[in-house]
């Protein structure tokens, strides 16, 4: 019994597997993180904010680094940029021929590279998507594209930090 369980366990040690957070692509000397305003090539408003501070909440809540938005003394600088945002009509109401749904897909790419300039991690098209629902009554309109960007933005941030941090 002893030697099966011994197997087993040299078995899954050797096939990749480890405790979660133990691999990164970031060095143990890197103790504060810049993240200054991602860049973007379209031409949406505040999208670019949205992103930033949605990747700067999901650092704080998930690592112990010194979150900066200025690259002056950090140890490693995250930049991103926006590299497209579209808005297009997904469903149509029937009765009024109007569009009830929208799909938002947003592209973006980010670079992590440290203070020697070596890159440290790398994505160049990472793409979300989020349907949202438009209003037919006019009175009571209320926008919701802002919303579903947010909720790109936030779920790009978390895709972002836990590939940065895992190495899966």
């Amino acid at each position: 019994m002893r030697l099966l369980s011994l197997t087993l366990l040299l078995a899954l040690t050797g096939c990749g597997y480890h405790q979660a957070g133990s691999a990164t692509h970031l060095p143990v000397n890197v103790r504060t993180l810049a993240v200054p305003i991602f860049t973007t090539r379209v031409q949406a408003y505040h999208t670019e904010m949205v992103y930033t501070q949605a990747v700067i909440r999901e650092l704080n809540i998930r690592t112990k680094y010194t979150i900066t938005n200025t690259d002056k003394d950090d140890d490693a600088v995250l930049t991103g940029t926006i590299l497209s945002q579209s808005i297009a009509p997904l469903t149509y109401d029937s009765s009024t021929s109007q569009t009830s749904s929208y799909l938002v897909t947003i592209t973006a790419k980010v670079i992590l590279t440290a203070r020697d300039g070596h890159i440290l991690y790398q994505n160049d098209a990472l793409a979300y998507r989020e349907q949202y629902q438009s209003t037919q009554d006019l009175s009571g309109f209320i926008q919701e594209d802002s919303p579903a960007i947010r909720r790109v933005a936030t779920d790009f941030a978390k895709a972002v930090v836990a590939d940065m941090l895992e190495s899966f």
